[in-house]
C-alpha cells in the first residue's frame, strides 16, 4: 500500500512522520539532533531513501546531514559553505573579509532525477550546488555576483536565499527567491542571472517599483506548468504566467495578503493555498481562527478551509517552508505551526485533523509520498 512520509525541521530537532494511505495513524520519529534548529528536510524525488537535513547552531555552526534510509540514520556530510568544520566558527565564502557570511542553509533542494545533485540556499544570500549527494559544494557564483547585488537588503529574517525552483523540462533554468531581494532567474545552469520582478510593488523602498529590494516570502510550482508561478510576498499573492518575466496580484477576498507559505494542489494547477496572517507585525491568524484559504481558480477567488482547525484564541504562526502536499491520489495538504503543531488534511483541505500537537516550533515541512 502506498504511503507517505512527513519530514518537519523545528526549532529543537527534526521528526519524521509517517502513515500508509489512509493517513488516519501515524508513527513519529525523533527528535534527530535534538536541541539543534533544523531549518529544512528534504527528500529527493529519485531515491525515496535519500533525505537531506540543514542543521544548524549559534554555538556550533552549520552542518549538513544526510540519510540513506528514510531517516533512521543519519551522518553529516560535506560542509564546505565556508564553514570548515570546527565547532563554533564561521567563515567567509572565500576566506577573504568581505560583507558576505555564511549564516545558515536556509533550503535544501534535491533534483528530481538525480540523489546526489540538491542545491542549498544560505543566508547571506548565495546558492550552492552538489553533484556528489553532499560531500562537496560549489556556488554558483553568478548570482552574488549580480550587479544588483549591493542593493539586495535583509528581511526581518535576515537575507536569506530560501526558494528553490527547479524547471522539470530544463536543467538550466532555475528560479530563486531571496529576502529581501526578490526573484531571480538563471535559464543557463547558475552561470549568469537576472531579476524577473516585473509587476511587484513594495512600500517602504525607495522605488516601490525598482528591479530588486522586494521581499518575496515564497513561490510555488506544479512541475506540470513550469511557466506558471505563484508568489507569497511581504504584502501581496501574486501569480507569472511567464516563468517570472511578468506578476499581477491574485490576493482578491482574502482577509489579508501577508503571509509566508504557498503550495500547489499536487494533480489540479489551479489550486492554489495560502495561511494568511494579520500583519508584518502580528504574525498571528486574523481575530485568532487558523484558517488555511484555497484558490481553484488560480487566485483572486478564495475559500476559507477551518474544519478541524481552531476557530478561536489561536495565535500561532505558519513559516514559509511549513507547508507542503502529497501526491496520492485524493491531495493531502500539510502544514506545521510555531506552537508545534502538524496538521493533515488528506481531502485536499476541505478537513483537517492534527498528527502531533506538542512538537517544538516548526520550521518546515515536506513530504513524500511512498509507492
Amino acid at each position: 500500500m502506498s504511503g507517505v512520509r512527513v519530514l518537519v525541521g523545528t526549532r529543537k530537532g527534526a521528526f519524521v512522520l509517517s502513515s500508509d494511505g489512509t493517513r488516519e495513524r501515524w508513527d513519529v520519529a525523533g527528535p534527530h539532533f535534538p536541541g539543534w534548529e533544523i531549518y529544512h528536510v528534504a527528500g529527493s524525488p529519485a531515491d525515496p531513501d535519500r533525505l537531506y537535513a540543514s542543521q544548524t547552531s549559534g554555538w556550533f555552526g552549520q552542518v549538513v546531514q544526510r540519510s540513506d534510509d528514510g531517516g533512521v540514520s543519519w551522518a553529516p556530510v560535506g560542509n564546505e559553505f565556508g564553514y570548515d568544520g570546527v565547532p563554533g566558527t564561521h567563515q567567509w565564502y572565500d576566506g577573504t573579509p568581505h560583507p558576505w557570511e555564511f549564516a545558515r542553509v536556509w533550503h535544501l533542494e534535491p533534483a528530481s532525477t538525480d540523489p546526489d545533485l540538491v542545491y542549498a540556499g544560505v543566508e547571506d544570500a548565495a546558492l550552492f550546488r552538489s553533484v556528489d549527494g553532499g560531500r562537496t559544494w560549489q556556488e554558483l557564483s553568478g548570482l552574488r555576483g549580480h550587479g544588483s547585488g549591493p542593493r539586495w537588503q535583509p528581511g526581518a529574517g535576515g537575507m536569506c536565499l530560501h526558494t528553490i525552483i527547479l524547471d522539470p523540462r530544463d536543467p538550466g533554468r532555475i528560479v530563486t527567491a531571496i529576502s529581501a531581494a526578490g526573484v531571480f532567474r538563471t535559464d543557463d545552469a547558475g552561470k549568469t542571472w537576472r531579476p524577473t520582478n516585473r509587476g511587484l510593488h513594495s512600500g517602504g523602498i525607495p522605488d516601490p517599483d525598482a528591479e530588486v529590494g522586494h521581499c518575496v516570502h515564497n513561490l510555488a510550482m506544479h512541475p506540470s506548468r513550469p511557466d506558471v508561478l505563484f508568489m507569497q510576498k511581504h504584502w501581496d499573492v501574486m501569480r507569472s504566467d511567464d516563468g517570472g518575466e511578468s506578476w499581477r496580484e491574485i490576493s482578491g477576498d482574502l482577509p489579508t495578503d501577508f503571509g509566508f507559505p504557498i503550495a500547489v494542489h499536487a494533480h489540479e494547477p489551479d489550486t492554489v493555498y495560502v495561511v494568511p496572517i494579520t500583519s508584518d507585525s502580528h504574525h498571528f491568524p486574523p481575530e485568532g481562527k487558523l484558517r488555511v484559504y484555497r484558490s481553484r481558480t488560480g487566485g483572486d477567488e478564495w475559500e476559507p478551509l477551518t474544519t478541524g482547525l481552531p476557530q478561536r484564541d489561536c495565535y500561532v504562526n505558519v513559516l514559509r517552508d511549513a507547508m507542503a502536499v502529497d501526491s496520492l491520489d485524493e491531495c493531502g495538504v500539510y502544514f506545521g505551526t510555531t506552537g508545534g503543531q502538524v496538521y493533515v488534511s488528506a481531502d485536499a483541505g476541505d478537513s483537517w485533523t492534527p498528527i502531533v500537537r506538542d512538537l517544538p516550533a516548526v520550521l518546515s515541512v515536506e513530504v513524500q509520498t511512498l509507492v
